[in-house]
């Protein structure tokens, strides 16, 4: 029988600068803050403009995308369907990363490229905001998404990084985020999706 190794608290851990990781985080987050901030302001008034004008006419918001992008993904529909500063109505958004049955089932029938696709088949009506999160810009399952959005004549939006990958071709608007790195890239989608929430609220005339 195999004996499991316990901690050692006397093991002797490799040397970690705390500081220079602090600041160097500090100053890498900073960095691509400031440089979303400069570029992005006029893509930002684009997708506010859209989602607003698909709320006011009926319309919902469909967000979708993998892994850290598929929390966001629920994380911002939350913020719309409850509140996001102030209790208010409810906004209709919908996160395609959530139905365990759908996401197994379409998986295993269809395969993992298909997850959002088939949901923005049966779920999207044209006037609807699809909105594909990924930082690469190359998830193949988000680009299909942002396909089927764009057949039922739902506005395409993409938040990406880096050089903005394959999105371009399939999005009506573009967000891409002015960095290499994953997590700086991540942290940026949540930002602009907060931003996201409470313009809307405001915008609406729901605060």
């Amino acid at each position: 029988m195999t004996k499991t190794a316990k901690p050692n608290p006397e093991k002797i851990l490799p040397a970690f600068d705390l500081e220079a990781f602090w600041m160097s985080e500090r100053d890498s987050h900073l960095a691509v803050a400031e440089k979303t901030f400069e570029t992005l302001k006029e893509d930002f008034a684009l997708m506010i403009d859209a989602c607003a004008r698909s709320l006011s006419a009926g319309g919902k918001i469909l967000f979708f995308g993998n892994g850290g992008s598929a929390a966001d993904a629920q994380h911002l529909a939350t913020e719309l369907t409850v509140r996001f500063v102030k209790n208010r109505a409810p906004l209709p958004a919908l996160a395609l990363t959530t139905d365990t049955s759908s996401l197994t089932a379409i998986g295993n029938d269809y395969g993992f490229d298909h997850l959002f696709s088939r949901q923005v088949d049966a779920l999207g009506q044209a006037g609807d905001i699809a909105i594909g999160i990924s930082t690469s810009g190359n998830s193949p399952n988000v680009l299909n998404g942002l396909r089927a959005a764009r057949s039922k004549n739902i506005i395409t939006v993409g938040l990406a990084g880096r050089n903005g990958g394959k999105m371009p071709e399939f999005c009506d608007i573009l967000l891409t985020v002015p960095a290499e790195e994953t997590a700086r890239i991540q942290e940026m989608h949540i930002t602009l999706g907060h931003m996201l929430c409470g313009a809307l609220e405001n915008k609406l005339g729901l605060v």
